[in-house]
């Protein structure tokens, strides 16, 4: 560059001088800005204080959660207490033949079966014995062997329940609330006073519902 004159001169330095101021101010803008952000960072963190990562066991879990478990046992169980909620004071005085030994058959049920049961003529494949028991221990015991029996398929059983020569008045209480017990087991299709041979009044031979498949 060439310099004709002392006043070219003088402006080339103005210009370098000027340029020179202006970049001074734009560092020590730069370096202000710079300042202010690091004093707002400083006061963040002295607001909130020291900072430490959660735990993971500290963490919410949101995972939804399992379905329960259902208590299919629970619930057979109940539906079985149900089914042997069977009561003392059923009129079953119109349910029974009105003949010497007091035989029951559900409607639809032959007359053929009841005196094939007199007879003997189904093999008795289960009994219970209810001799002794109070009369809400035999409802229960009756109540789940009917039950049992008809789950295991079995169709003839015996329920020997006695002459009731032991209660007072030697009245077969026993006897009389076991038929009206039986009237009420849906597994019941029929039964009859038990042949001399297998306890005669003592005792019935009950034949049950077949299990279906």
């Amino acid at each position: 560059m060439k310099f004709h004159s002392l006043a070219d001169l003088k402006t080339v330095k103005k210009t370098i001088e000027v340029q020179a101021q202006q970049a001074a101010a734009e560092q020590a803008r730069l370096a202000l800005q710079k300042k202010q952000q690091a004093a707002q960072h400083n006061l963040f963190q002295a607001a909130i204080g020291k900072v430490q990562p959660l735990q993971p066991s500290a963490r919410v879990d949101l995972k939804p959660a399992a379905p329960q478990a259902i208590p299919k046992q629970q619930l057979l169980d109940e539906a079985a207490a149900l089914q042997e909620a069977i009561s003392d004071s059923v009129d079953i005085s119109s349910l029974l033949e009105t003949d010497a030994q007091l035989s029951f058959r559900r409607p639809g049920v032959g007359p053929d079966v009841t005196q094939k049961l007199r007879r003997g003529k189904w093999t008795i494949q289960g009994q219970i014995d209810l001799h002794g028991l109070r009369s809400d221990d035999a409802r229960s015991a009756l109540g789940s062997f009917i039950r049992n029996a008809h789950q295991q398929g079995l169709r003839c059983v015996r329920v020997v329940h006695g002459k009731g020569l032991g209660s007072p008045g030697k009245t077969p209480v026993l006897k009389d609330k076991v038929h009206r017990w039986l009237v009420q087991k849906d597994e019941v299709l029929a039964f009859v006073q038990a042949p001399p041979a297998q306890g005669g009044a003592g005792a019935v031979v009950v034949l049950l519902q077949p299990v279906l498949r």
